[in-house]
């Protein structure tokens, strides 16, 4: 499939961050093999809006189909810029804390592919890990 992308939004150091106004998922496949999801799934962030601080339980896989996805980790560091037809890879772990940003002014597209182990949600919500960027 294809390569991936991390999703929540932040304010803070105590509550965990929401994705922001208009970010958007569409399941677009999904089947269990041997005790994991497989998840594929088109994410859309508007111009200006972000996943929200989050991590995963399993491995993501994601594409740009459009727009330009800037990547932080928990440092508050970008960790990748990816354009369209770039691919990314989330690992999974709550130590792995990050956030998808659209700081550019057309929308971001992604197709990502989840693989979790069988009933894990597709992110946890994490706080903001003290960046002064949500």
């Amino acid at each position: 499939m294809a390569a991936v992308v991390g999703l929540s939004l932040g304010a803070g150091t105590a509550f965990a961050t929401p994705a922001g106004p208009g970010v958007s998922g569409t399941i677009i496949a999904q089947t269990t093999v041997g005790g994991k999801d497989y998840v594929l799934r088109q994410i859309t962030v508007p111009p200006g809006q972000s996943t929200g601080w989050h991590y995963h339980d399993g491995t993501l896989y994601g594409l740009v189909q459009h727009g330009t996805l800037s990547h932080f980790d928990s440092d508050c560091e970008s960790d990748g810029v990816y354009g369209a037809g770039s691919t990314l890879t989330e690992p999974s772990g709550a130590n792995r804390v990050h956030i998808g940003r659209n700081l550019g002014k057309a929308d971001v597209v992604l197709d990502v592919l989840y693989v979790l182990p069988h009933g894990a949600p597709l992110s946890q919500d994490a706080p903001n890990p003290g960046c002064d960027f949500e």
